[in-house]
């Protein structure tokens, strides 16, 4: 969208956005951002009151590439709420320097034990505990365990544009702030990141090469 002057009313979008990236570019920033940032706010929908609720989750793993893996007690508000509400957004941040990424998809809770033990890890008791029942301990076949399994419709997330040098982040971060004073003066947008989308067709391609290359 453009204003009655013909310049961008998004300016930050048009001077920042990447669109020189294939697919797989864009997947590999997006996955190696993740996995250097392991915790995530997801944010359901209550079955209440319809508000808005973010929760802090660590990510598990990938499927298809792309799609997120959690793992949860399903006795929680938050396993009620995703079978009434299934979108949910995954966000992530890195707090140093700014950069993010944000997932919109659907969420379905998996209880089946073979899809639990794949995934299944020892610190998750330190989170469900143990009832001193010997079936709620905790463990992979303790009946409350599940899987959330995110089926990522679109993405879009943002990279610091200088990356860090041996001088350490406070050089970047320097570098970008003086850029920001610089338009704050002037009125012009750094190109301080680089904001990556991948559209949910982009999405849906990628997810099918992924299952096509597995399924051979």
């Amino acid at each position: 969208m453009s204003t009655q002057s013909d310049k961008p009313a998004d300016p930050y979008k048009e001077k920042n956005v990447d669109n020189n990236l294939s697919i797989q570019e864009k997947v590999d920033g997006l996955v190696a951002f993740v996995k250097a940032h392991k915790f995530a706010m997801m944010t359901t929908r209550q079955t209440d009151n319809d508000s808005l609720v973010s929760r802090c989750m660590a990510i598990k793993d990938f499927e298809s590439g792309i799609d997120l893996i959690f793992q949860t007690n399903t006795e929680t508000g938050k396993a009620e709420e995703l079978a009434e509400h299934a979108d949910v957004n995954v966000s992530f941040l890195d707090s140093t320097i700014g950069s993010w990424a944000s997932f919109s998809g659907k969420a379905t809770i998996h209880r089946d034990r073979e899809t639990v033990h794949k995934y299944y890890s020892e610190d998750l008791k330190a989170w469900v505990g143990d009832l001193g029942d010997g079936v709620h301990n905790g463990g992979p076949d303790d009946p409350r365990i599940g899987i959330i399994r995110v089926k990522v419709k679109s993405v879009t997330y943002s990279l610091q544009k200088d990356k860090t040098t041996s001088i350490g982040t406070g050089f970047a971060s320097l570098k970008q702030a003086t850029q920001v004073a610089v338009g704050t003066i002037t009125g012009n947008v750094p190109k301080v990141t680089r904001l990556i989308e991948l559209t949910e067709a982009e999405v849906e391609t990628y997810r099918t090469s992924k299952n096509m290359v597995g399924s051979v």
